[in-house]
């Protein structure tokens, strides 16, 4: 991703990794002492990031800050972003994207599992104090970028040119969030028992695409019961797409019955992700959600902002 030299965008567009962790906090925003450590620490973030990365120069470490809505004004002191709330619970006649809390969001990956324990690890002790554990998932890639559903993730992704048009804010666009992204989150636990009762074409035609060799279905015709990829298709008034980039990672235990998949999503506009979640829970048309949904079931579902580098590193200066 490249954008002028004076703002200096955080790496949301690095690598698929082996390994990620997804670690959602609240900051205890009633103490001042905390808001000053939590800010401290967040500038700091390339300098924790560098102490991993010497360990391995060739397992792609990185991590992404997001701060959330509720605590923008007191953390950073900074004009809002202009899509910057929390997320949107969306109700639909069956399923139910919920809301739940989340101040910081740290995208941690790495081809080592090791080398993201390590940085949590750190992170933490600078933390421990002055934040609340939201949620933290542990994600892995399995085989060939597929989910535990047995589909490929993440086919739509723009690559090349297309990635900072998707994802990076423009002065033109936002002045006060030049070089961020916008970043969503959920976390689905799938219900693999049901789902394999589904046979391969059956399977097939819920996500709109081939198992074996990831073949795109044609749509369904209008009216219809559309597939999980045409109602996660975004389209304005115009007929012009937008695209997001997914970094999503499958979690779970099978000794536990845990299966899932964390979604995450970065863009340059909200409204894309948020339009794209009311077409899989309310339906496009209205009562045809995603059938995605009787088998996937989002527990969490936050929204955060992803400032520039040089943001991150210029809350120090406070």
């Amino acid at each position: 991703m490249t954008t002028n030299s004076n703002v200096q965008p955080q790496a949301v567009d690095a690598p698929l990794t082996h390994f990620a962790t997804f670690l959602v906090l609240t900051v205890k925003d009633d103490n001042p002492d905390a808001i000053k450590t939590v800010r401290s620490t967040i500038a700091s973030i390339k300098d924790l990031s560098k102490n991993i990365t010497m360990r391995d120069l060739n397992a792609m470490f990185t991590c992404t800050v997001g701060i959330g809505s509720d605590i923008w004004d007191k953390l950073t002191g900074l004009p809002r972003p202009a899509e910057l709330r929390p997320f949107q619970e969306v109700k639909g006649k069956k399923h139910t994207a919920v809301s739940t809390p989340g101040d910081l969001l740290l995208h941690i990956r790495a081809e080592r599992r090791d080398l993201c324990f390590e940085f949590e690890r750190q992170l933490m002790d600078r933390l421990r104090d002055t934040v609340t554990l939201t949620d933290v998932t542990v994600g892995f890639r399995y085989f060939d970028l597929r989910d535990l559903l047995g589909f490929v993730d993440g086919t739509a992704n723009p690559v090349g040119t297309a990635v900072p048009e998707a994802v990076m804010i423009t002065a033109e666009r936002d002045p006060a969030a030049v070089a961020g992204s916008y970043i969503v989150v959920q976390k689905y636990l799938h219900d693999l028992t049901a789902w394999k009762t589904l046979s391969t074409e059956q399977q097939e035609a819920v996500i709109g695409r081939t198992k074996a060799d990831n073949i795109e279905l044609d749509d369904a015709e209008s009216g219809q019961q559309q597939s999980h990829k045409t109602l996660a298709t975004i389209e304005d008034e115009n007929g012009n797409e937008h695209e997001i980039l997914r970094d999503n990672m499958p979690f779970g235990s099978p000794s536990s019955n845990e299966f899932g998949t964390y979604f995450i999503g970065y863009t340059a506009q909200l409204w894309v992700i948020e339009r794209m979640l009311e077409r899989m829970f309310v339906g496009d048309p209205p009562g045809l959600h995603d059938r995605i949904l009787d088998f996937s079931t989002p527990v969490t579902g936050s929204t955060f902002f992803a400032p520039s580098a040089s943001v991150i590193a210029s809350l120090e200066d406070d």
